[in-house]
């Protein structure tokens, strides 16, 4: 009876082991798995705005309310569900390339990025993510300005490389933890993405002008653009890329069939970027200009109304991948001009 009760007892240990092994694998496999985007509903999801208005001299109009504003999705207006005026904070990477390419003006970045702090307001919360060859947080969100500027100062990196849209996945992936703050992203940049650029280079490797080169590559071709814009279409996110004038192609002399498909290539994904996030371009003709067009972009940012609304449509709800344009006006007041992204992709 012994060795029968035994034998039950080391038979229940070694199946209770096999289920522990399996539940691990399971598990382990499960961790190794590449996390999925969220597919969702256009019908159930929130689409967040940030708008910017101005009057016919340019002048930013910043005391509207809710009531002002009118938006349309695909022609059909829509209820707005929550509003936030321009005093609202925001929660804001500043993203700086710290690649080899830059070391020649390293100081001159470092300054800059700390006169946007003070340029900045109060209650706004900043992280500052360093790129080259990956990205890395130096600090996490916060309102401690002298934190912040402390880890600009010391901040070092010379690597070769320059992932940027890494970079930006990266920052997306940190402003998510910022739940309902309004958010963006500055990025300091020539837009010549490493990886990227080893594409465009086959692409455009058959080109025998530079009408040819500059046409030969598709700016969506890589994933990683995309992945950035939708990304940012879900958090509402906006891009303000300063482009450093060694991304120009105007700056280089007779440059190559290649060197014109990489540059035009560079450029067309930073406008591509700021158009679909409502951002802008702030071009950096002299270096000595940096710490102003900081200034700029945050005096920018504390102009922007925040809009959110539910996308209701009486039409078919639109399939998978269709575009959905979006127009905002301002119906209460004449002359004014409202600026935000021009839409997104239905998902």
């Amino acid at each position: 009876m012994n060795s029968l009760i035994l034998r039950r007892f080391v038979a229940l240990r070694v199946a209770a082991c096999a289920v522990l092994l399996l539940c691990c694998v399971a598990s382990a496999t499960r961790a190794q798995q590449p996390e999925q985007d969220e597919v969702i509903d256009v019908e159930s999801r929130l689409v967040r705005l940030n708008i910017g208005v101005a009057d016919r001299k340019g002048q930013p109009i910043t005391n509207l309310t809710a009531a002002d504003f009118v938006v349309y999705e695909d022609g059909a207006a829509q209820k707005i569900t929550s509003f936030e005026p321009v005093t609202t904070p925001f929660s804001v990477v500043l993203l700086l390339d710290l690649s080899g390419s830059t070391q020649g003006f390293r100081q001159t970045l470092k300054q800059s990025a700390i006169r946007f702090l003070d340029a900045l307001a109060p209650g706004d919360r900043i992280a500052v993510v360093v790129f080259n060859r990956e990205a890395r947080t130096l600090v996490e969100f916060t309102s401690d300005r002298r934190k912040i500027a402390y880890a600009i100062e010391i901040a070092e990196g010379r690597t070769p490389q320059t992932e940027l849209y890494g970079a930006l996945q990266y920052s997306l992936k940190q402003l998510a933890r910022e739940t309902n703050r309004r958010k963006a992203i500055v990025v300091m940049t020539d837009g010549v993405d490493t990886s990227i650029s080893r594409l465009d280079r086959q692409a455009a490797a058959a080109a025998t002008t530079p009408e040819q080169a500059a046409s030969s590559v598709k700016l969506d071709a890589d994933a990683r653009l995309p992945n950035v814009l939708n990304m940012a279409d879900r958090q509402g996110v906006t891009i303000y890329p300063l482009a450093l004038p060694s991304g120009d192609i105007k700056r280089i002399r007779e440059p190559n069939l290649i060197q014109v498909a990489v540059y035009t290539a560079a450029r067309g994904r930073l406008e591509t970027l700021t158009t679909r996030t409502g951002g802008r371009i702030h071009d950096i003709r002299r270096l000595e200009d940096m710490g102003r067009l900081y200034a700029e972009v945050a005096a920018d940012m504390r102009t922007l109304y925040s809009i959110s609304y539910q996308p209701t449509s009486s039409a078919t709800p639109p399939a998978r991948g269709t575009w959905r344009p979006i127009r905002i006006e301002v119906t209460t007041r004449t002359g004014l001009l409202a600026r935000t992204r021009e839409g997104y992709f239905a998902r």
